[in-house]
């Protein structure tokens, strides 16, 4: 089967950092950008969400722990219901057992203030590596092909010019699958990601993958989207 044709743009990695002190902020954008990093600063977790919605999907985020308001640990939990973004957290504290288990659960490393920035882009071109195949759209609307769109901070796809709501599940699925598109991806892989503080099963994917297709694909019988690998898991074809 061909793949899907998507109109994506390369561009460099782009970053979002948030943290409620600007000094910090103009610290990690300064250091970001001498790496050939875009970054997205943000004050706020609130104004991080309309960052999101309103530019795209960034790569990566860098996210203050204590932040009046929303905290980052609230802020990386609202963003991992229906993304599986990489997270780094920025703290300040290094030896509290309920927050070091926290940041465990929602981020996949943490840096240490005070920090050196060369330390902190050498942890953020890491995790970038890990994810360098995947192509992120310049645009919040990414156009598929011209049957399908998807708005993933919205939560919302685009079906021959119907709106069609999507569950934060279904929303990070196909965010993960298309993030490995190309590539079949494990049961147990994706079982990890989309539910990595609980116990899940095969057949709740099953079921989660079965939604999805009736809301996106024209047939589910025969999917163009997001497609089975017997015995294996799933895939979305190579953009």
């Amino acid at each position: 089967m061909s793949s899907v044709p998507v109109a994506w743009e390369s561009r460099r990695r782009r970053v979002l950092a948030v943290d409620d002190d600007p000094s910090i902020r103009k610290i990690v954008q300064a250091s970001l950008e001498t790496a050939d990093l875009e970054v997205w600063p943000a004050e706020s977790g609130q104004q991080a969400l309309e960052i999101i919605e309103t530019r795209g999907l960034p790569h990566l985020a860098v996210i203050d722990i204590k932040m009046p308001g929303m905290t980052g640990l609230q802020l990386s939990a609202k963003i991992q219901e229906f993304l599986d973004l990489p997270i780094i957290m920025l703290t300040a504290v290094n030896n509290t057992q309920t927050e070091v288990h926290a940041i465990n659960q929602l981020a996949e490393d943490y840096v240490t203030k005070p920090f050196t920035p060369e330390v902190l882009v050498a942890r953020v071109q890491s995790l970038l590596r890990r994810i360098a195949d995947f192509s992120y759209a310049s645009e919040p609307k990414i156009q598929i092909d011209q049957r399908l769109a998807i708005e993933f901070a919205r939560q919302i796809a685009y079906v021959d010019g119907r709106v069609v709501e999507l569950t934060p599940t279904e929303t990070k699925l196909l965010y993960i699958l298309m993030r490995g598109a190309g590539h079949t991806l494990l049961t147990d892989y994706l079982l990890q990601r989309l539910w990595p503080r609980e116990e899940v099963f095969e057949d709740a994917l099953r079921t989660h993958v079965y939604r999805l297709r009736k809301k996106i694909e024209a047939s589910t019988r025969c999917p163009k989207y997001v497609l089975t690998r017997r015995g294996l898991g799933y895939s979305f074809p190579k953009l």
